[in-house]
């Protein structure tokens, strides 16, 4: 990622991107002010348990994911038994996620992987991703099968390590999108590098959280994938999308 002090920065991308930077820090003040920062963290878990709780919940509503964790681990209790147990009988504890099916191999392999890395018996708990350069403790996770960007950070960020790595959801990737701050044909993947670059990189785990939580707040409670409710909207003025709707629509 170049960065405006890049030498290889032509002067229009240097203001283009200083642009954005300015423009990501307004609408995170008025939508922190707007959602109640700062946010209590949701989780508590710890990295480990955050991965897999992660991996349950892709593309799986928080109520159906979070009720399929809480049934795999009282069906079996340590990662261990998830790891050896026969596959069906994971498949079954995470029925209520999507696709239990693909799932339920998949964290047994990364189980299996962790524990191969560790050299451990049982899977270690990935406390020491702590003692890594975020960077590095991304890409560590990121060579797990199944494991990118959205779920990396997560497990950095949610977990007890509280680690300032952003994840960037469907409702934040939208936002973001609308009001300019990345380009419309920036995927989800894509926008992790691309949005963490608008942020101050002294910000701690906090202010990444917060950030993360008032733009997917925005996106659920306002910025809706149809018909947002662009009139009440608190950064429209931020947003050339919501302005070109409303102008379009009088």
């Amino acid at each position: 990622m170049k960065s405006a002090n890049s030498p290889a920065l032509s002067l229009a991308d240097a203001a283009d991107l200083a642009a954005r930077q300015a423009k990501a820090l307004r609408v995170h003040a008025r939508l922190c002010v707007e959602y109640g920062a700062p946010f209590r963290f949701f989780s508590s878990k710890d990295p480990l348990s955050e991965l897999i709780s992660a991996l349950l919940s892709h593309r799986t509503k928080n109520a159906d994911s979070h009720r399929a964790y809480l049934e795999l681990r009282a069906t079996l209790p340590t990662w261990e038994a998830v790891r050896d147990a026969p596959t069906e009988v994971v498949q079954h504890a995470i029925r209520a996620c999507t696709w239990p099916e693909q799932k339920a191999p998949r964290i047994q392999v990364v189980l299996a992987e962790i524990s191969r890395r560790c050299g451990t018996e049982a899977p270690c708990a990935l406390d020491f991703l702590a003692e890594l350069p975020i960077p590095e403790a991304r890409a560590w996770l990121e060579s797990l099968p199944g494991v990118g960007r959205k779920t990396s950070a997560a497990t950095l960020l949610f977990s007890t390590l509280r680690l300032p790595a952003m994840p960037v959801d469907s409702h934040h990737h939208r936002v973001a999108q609308r009001l300019g701050l990345i380009g419309p044909k920036v995927g989800e993947a894509a926008a992790h590098q691309l949005l963490e670059a608008l942020l101050p990189p002294g910000w701690d785990a906090q202010q990444v959280y917060d950030h993360h939580e008032a733009l997917m707040f925005h996106g659920q409670k306002c910025c809706y994938f149809s018909g947002p409710a662009c009139g009440r909207c608190v950064v429209l003025a931020e947003c050339p999308f919501g302005q070109a709707r409303l102008g379009g629509a009088e």
